[in-house]
């Protein structure tokens, strides 16, 4: 009898034994990179924008924002496998790193005071800027001959009012609630021009289906500095993203995801930007 009982307490210390070695090797390997433990990391990007931030037909996602999140977390310690995009709508950015949704945004996020109140951003990684969009036959070379023109932009966008309040003020605002929608009216003839950041509208001039049809009038009307946003306060996240973004310049992916995803469009882009210089 008491033979079987020390047979049995020994049988549960070896199971116990075994047990925790099992829960000890998961810990000290597995196939998380070095992302603090973690096995996925979470990065919000658009999904609407040819050529920076674009879900594809068939689930994958493509450009150049894309290819800047992938390679950041991969020094971060994430494989490709292990990133979960999210959308990021412009309006929900902030909202998204204050509630931790995201590990990080790279979404043609630009650097402004009123946003640097509510998160942190490490960058700068592109310098664009405010242009037109018009149809590749048209001559618009200077933001006054927008005066008698239709101009087009976004529902809820501010760059339209921008350019009638400081450049052209007889030009005539027109709202479509997607840039697809101003595309179209611009090659309809029934529009002039659309305008946003010259990196978004070069996206979009590059696509297949619009090759040859439009072009960038090449006005320099805003600089716009776009940074990845991190919660606010989380300094080693900032710190390490830096640490990335100048790696991606040196070692030339930068220049290779440029051209890979907005040469297409003949974009004049800006040299990389030093982290920290924001170019008002």
């Amino acid at each position: 009898m008491n033979l079987r009982k020390v047979s049995a307490a020994a049988a549960c210390a070896l199971a116990l034994s075994v047990t925790a070695a099992a829960c000890g090797s998961d810990d000290d390997g597995g196939d998380s990179g070095d992302g603090g433990g973690k096995d996925s990391i979470t990065i919000g990007i658009k999904f609407d924008q040819p050529g920076l931030g674009l879900k594809e037909p068939d689930g994958s996602y493509s450009g150049f924002d894309v290819d800047v999140a992938t390679y950041v977390a991969k020094e971060l310690g994430y494989s490709a496998d292990q990133i979960e995009w999210k959308e990021a709508i412009s309006a929900d950015r902030e909202t998204m790193l204050e509630r931790g949704d995201v590990d990080f945004i790279a979404a043609t996020y630009s650097i402004t005071d009123e946003r640097e109140a509510k998160v942190d951003f490490a960058g700068p990684y592109l310098l664009a800027h405010q242009d037109l969009l018009i149809r590749a036959d048209d001559n618009i070379t200077k933001g006054e001959d927008l005066n008698g023109k239709t101009l087009c932009s976004v529902t809820g966008s501010t760059s339209a009012q921008n350019v009638t309040d400081t450049i052209a003020p007889e030009a005539e605002l027109a709202e479509r609630p997607g840039y697809s929608e101003c595309l179209d009216a611009v090659a309809g003839g029934s529009i002039d021009a659309l305008t946003t950041d010259d990196s978004i509208l070069a996206g979009y001039a590059a696509k297949e289906e619009n090759k040859g049809k439009f072009k960038l009038a090449g006005l320099n009307l805003s600089n716009e500095n776009y940074g990845i946003g991190v919660q606010k306060g989380d300094e080693k996240m900032k710190t390490d993203i830096d640490a990335a973004l100048e790696k991606m310049v040196s070692d030339g992916s930068w220049e290779k995801f440029m051209d890979a995803n907005l040469g297409p469009a003949n974009y004049d882009f800006e040299p990389a930007p030093k982290i920290g210089d924001i170019k008002k």
